[in-house]
């Protein structure tokens, strides 16, 4: 069950990560949030426990960060 967040504009959100490799050789976890469950470029995921979901109030978009 992927983690899901309803922004300000009432649009729903699906919470989901890929692994990528960076220049150096390092590998790294990217999370994102798409309109649709199911997506092509990650798998759906649940919220980490050291990561916090971040709206911005101008136009509702939705970031992942951690906590401080």
């Amino acid at each position: 069950m992927a983690y899901k967040h309803t922004n300000s504009k009432g649009v729903t959100y699906y919470l989901h990560k890929t692994d990528v490799t960076l220049r150096g050789g390092k590998s790294q976890t990217i999370y994102f949030f798409a309109k649709v469950e199911k997506n092509d470029k990650g798998e759906p995921t649940d919220l980490p426990a050291d990561r916090v979901v971040k709206e911005n109030p101008r136009n509702g978009f939705l970031t992942v960060s951690k906590k401080k």
